[in-house]
C-alpha cells in the first residue's frame, strides 16, 4: 500500500498518502505537533507532518471508554460514536461534537448531537480521557431537521456556535457555553439554511460564512456532493450568496466540486496555518485513483472578493517562477547567450516566407555554464533554458499540511535549487535529496505562492524565498503584506 501511495503521490501532488481513508472528516486539529481528524463509523486519522495520514493507534492507557448517549459505537481513539464529528480547541482542552444517530439512519430522522471534552487528542498520552457526553440538540422522527453533522465555531466575541442538520430539512444553529460545552440555557434553534448538510460556520473580516455540502451523498463515484457558501454579518443570518440568494431558499456559492478524477467533495473544515496561509480539509466521496475510496483531502483556501474558494492543486511540470514584486523570473546567474538572427525590419516584402524561429535549447548554452555551483537572480523572462524550472514531488521526503516536498531543477538537468547556510540561494550540480534542496509550495489566500526550503543548513529559521531587490532573490522572513514575498508559476 505504501508503494502504491508513493506512485499516486508522484501523479497527483494533492492526494494525501498513507491510508487516508475517511468519511465526514472533522476539522483538522493540531495536538502535540501532530494532526488529527475524526470521521463517521470508526476512529480517525493522524499525521506527523500533515501529508502522510494513517489510522489513529489504539491507546496504551487503562482509561475506560467514555459513557453517555450514543457511546455504544464508541472507540477510545474516536470522539464518540455515530456520525460526522467536529472538533475545536478552547483554551487547553478540545471540545468534540458528534451525532449518535440521525440523517435517516435506520429509516428515521430522530437523532442527537452530543459534546464532550478531552485534554489531548493523543491516545498514547496519560491525559487522554473523554468527559461524559452531553446532549446539546436533538430531532424527532417527524421533525423538519435531522440532528446530525455538527459544526463548531468560536466567534471573535468568544461566543460558541454549533450548526447541524441534513438535506431532509433545515440546517439549524444553537449557542453553546464555551466553558461547559452545554447548550446555553433558554437558547432556541434558529433555521439558517436548507438543501445542504455537513454545515459549519467560519469567521473572517466581519463576515460569518456558512458552508454546507450540497448534492447527493454516499454513492461513491456517483455522488454529486459539492461545497457551497453564503455569508452574513451575524451568526444568526440570513446567509446570502454572491448573487443575493438566501441559503434558506437554496442559495450557495460554489467552493469546490468534482475535479481531478475525484467526486463528492464534502464536510469542509478550515485550518489557519499562518498569516496568508489557510487550508481547507474535506473528503472526496470517491478518488478514482485510490479504488474509489472516500479519502481525506486538503487544499489551499483562496479568498476572492471576500469569498472562499478552493485553491489550485499544484501540478508537477516545467515553469517560469515569477516574482510578484516586478514580474521578473528566477534564473541562473549565467551569461546571456544571444539567439541567431537580427531584427526583421517592418519595411521588408510582406510576401517573403516567414519561418518560425526555434527556441534556444539547453544544448545551445549548457557549455557556457559552470559545472559547479551557480548562483541565482531574477530578470526579464525570455523563455531561455536558464529560466525554466522543472518542479516534481519527492515522495520519500514526506511533506507538510496538504502537500509533498518538491525538488526544483533546471529543465533537462539535475541542477537543483538549494538553500545555503547563510540563508541565500544557489543551484547545485546534482539533486541529492538533502533537506536544503527540498521546497514547500503554499498557495496564499490571495492566490499567489509562498516558496520555502524545508531546511536552512545549520539553522532553525523558517525563511521564505523573497525578492530583496528587482534582481536579488534571497531567503528571509515571509511577509504577507509585501509582494517581495510572493511568487507565481507560469506554464510558458
Amino acid at each position: 500500500m505504501a508503494a502504491l501511495m508513493s506512485v499516486t503521490a508522484s501523479q497527483n501532488a494533492f492526494a494525501q498518502v498513507g491510508t487516508p481513508f475517511i468519511h465526514d472528516p472533522s476539522t483538522i486539529m493540531e495536538c502535540g505537533g501532530k494532526y488529527y481528524t475524526y470521521g463517521t463509523g470508526g476512529g480517525g486519522l493522524f499525521s506527523e507532518d500533515g501529508w502522510t495520514w494513517n489510522s489513529i493507534p489504539e491507546p496504551t492507557t487503562d482509561t475506560p471508554a467514555p459513557s453517555g448517549p450514543g457511546m455504544r459505537f464508541a472507540s477510545l481513539v474516536r470522539p464518540g460514536g455515530g456520525a460526522a464529528p467536529d472538533a475545536i480547541k478552547i483554551g487547553d482542552r478540545y471540545l468534540i461534537a458528534y451525532s449518535s444517530t440521525g440523517g435517516g439512519l435506520g429509516g428515521g430522522h430522530a437523532g442527537r448531537v452530543l459534546t464532550m471534552w478531552n485534554k489531548t487528542l493523543d491516545p498514547k498520552s496519560p491525559d487522554f480521557k473523554y468527559s461524559e457526553a452531553i446532549e446539546v440538540a436533538h430531532s424527532l422522527d417527524d421533525e423538519d431537521c435531522d440532528a446530525i453533522d455538527a459544526g463548531l465555531l468560536m466567534g471573535p466575541d468568544g461566543r460558541l456556535w454549533l450548526t447541524y442538520g441534513t438535506y431532509f430539512g433545515f440546517i439549524r444553529l444553537v449557542e453553546l457555553d464555551p466553558k461547559t460545552g452545554e447548550r446555553v440555557k433558554g437558547n432556541e434553534p434558529v433555521n439558517v439554511a436548507i438543501d445542504c448538510e455537513a454545515s459549519i460556520m467560519i469567521y473572517r473580516n466581519g463576515w460569518y460564512y456558512l458552508l454546507g455540502t450540497h448534492g447527493t451523498c454516499c454513492d461513491g463515484p456517483n455522488s454529486t456532493y459539492n461545497i457551497v457558501v453564503g455569508r452574513s454579518r451575524t451568526p444568526q443570518g440570513p446567509f446570502i450568496d454572491n448573487v443575493g440568494r438566501s441559503m434558506l431558499e437554496g442559495g450557495g456559492k460554489m467552493v469546490i466540486g468534482a475535479n481531478d478524477r475525484k467526486t463528492g467533495p464534502g464536510h469542509f473544515g478550515r485550518y489557519i496555518e499562518s498569516d496568508g496561509v489557510e487550508k481547507m480539509s474535506f473528503h472526496y466521496e470517491a478518488d478514482f485513483d485510490q479504488g474509489g475510496r472516500s479519502v481525506l483531502a486538503i487544499r489551499p483556501i483562496v479568498w476572492k472578493d471576500e469569498w472562499p474558494v478552493a485553491g489550485e492543486a499544484f501540478k508537477p511540470g516545467t515553469y517560469e517562477i515569477e516574482s510578484v514584486r516586478r514580474g521578473y523570473a528566477l534564473e541562473l546567474a549565467v551569461d546571456f547567450v544571444r539567439m541567431q538572427g537580427n531584427m526583421r525590419m517592418w519595411g521588408r516584402n510582406n510576401d517573403e516566407p516567414l519561418p518560425n524561429l526555434k527556441n534556444q535549447t539547453l544544448a545551445d548554452v549548457i557549455g557556457t555554464w559552470s559545472t559547479g555551483n551557480i548562483n541565482v537572480r531574477t530578470g526579464d523572462y525570455m523563455f531561455r533554458p536558464h529560466q525554466r524550472w522543472t518542479i516534481t514531488p519527492v515522495p520519500e521526503a514526506g511533506g507538510y499540511l496538504g502537500g509533498p516536498y518538491y525538488k526544483i531543477v533546471i529543465e533537462g538537468t539535475n541542477r537543483a535549487l538549494a538553500a545555503t547556510a547563510d540563508a541565500e540561494l544557489v543551484t547545485v550540480p546534482e539533486f541529492t535529496g538533502d533537506a536544503s534542496q527540498l521546497w514547500r509550495l503554499d498557495q496564499l489566500t490571495d492566490g499567489n505562492y509562498r516558496i520555502m526550503p524545508k531546511e536552512i543548513p545549520g539553522s532553525d529559521k523558517k525563511y521564505a524565498l523573497v525578492s530583496a531587490g528587482d534582481s536579488t532573490p534571497t531567503l528571509a522572513e515571509f511577509d504577507m503584506n509585501s509582494d517581495n514575498s510572493k511568487w507565481n508559476f507560469r506554464n510558458q
